[in-house]
């Protein structure tokens, strides 16, 4: 099955040039020039990978990062961005909004075609995920539904441990809190009071997690990514 790649981009010969590139190697294309229809696209029609041009009319391409970063439907959709700005932190802010990659213009078809492909690629290794976990000090069995800690089972309640579960498999990516409740607690449109539900959850899987507790980063204003390393 061909994957399918959005290109978010405003000038028209390099979206013409990177559709009949990806085309060539197989891949479907969808196309936006600006941050409203990337969004939309992105949710109407779940693309296997977002190109995102960081110099976009209105909405920006670091807001249009985040605003998918936070997207229920649209949270864990790679995302590799294309930028003219030299700035070093132009690229550090959109990695920690949660890109996978980055290039600059002007950029080979060639080598974007290969990163994509590298991209899709870990996409896939992480669905193959294993049912035995072995984390530092901590071992988390998703086939009997356990965490030892030191060998020593961790209570954690049914929320608790889907909690754990998800940070861990999403393999360093910043999930958002509305990301959180609506694959937990499947709530689509997050309240203030609902929002911390997520926070109490972390708090008490910190505390149960001890030593490992260090693990789970808050990332301010957005939410929360496990760190393995």
């Amino acid at each position: 099955m061909k994957k399918t790649i959005l290109i978010v981009e405003d000038e028209k010969d390099i979206v013409k040039m990177l559709e009949y590139n990806l085309q060539k190697e197989g891949f479907k294309t969808l196309s936006a020039r600006d941050g409203e229809d990337a969004l939309d696209a992105a949710n109407r029609d779940h693309p296997d990978l977002v190109v995102l041009d960081l110099m976009l009319p209105g909405m920006d391409g670091l807001e249009v990062c985040k605003a998918l970063k936070q997207g229920a439907k649209t949270a864990m959709i790679p995302i590799i961005m294309l930028t003219a700005k030299v700035q070093e932190s132009d690229k550090v802010i959109g990695l920690e909004l949660g890109a996978d990659d980055y290039m600059t213009k002007p950029f080979s078809p060639r080598e974007l075609i290969a990163r994509i492909k590298a991209v899709l690629r870990r996409m896939t290794e992480k669905d193959r995920s294993p049912e035995l976990m072995r984390i530092g000090e901590l071992t988390v069995d998703l086939s009997k539904i356990r965490a030892l800690l030191k060998d020593k089972p961790v209570e954690l309640t049914a929320k608790e441990f889907e909690l754990l579960k998800t940070l861990i498999k999403a393999k360093g990516r910043v999930l958002s809190r509305d990301y959180l409740l609506d694959t937990i607690w499947g709530f689509d449109h997050a309240i203030e009071i609902q929002t911390r539900t997520v926070d109490v959850h972390i708090r008490t899987l910190r505390k149960k997690l001890k030593s490992e507790a260090k693990r789970i980063v808050t990332v301010k204003n957005y939410g929360y990514r496990f760190e393995e390393e």
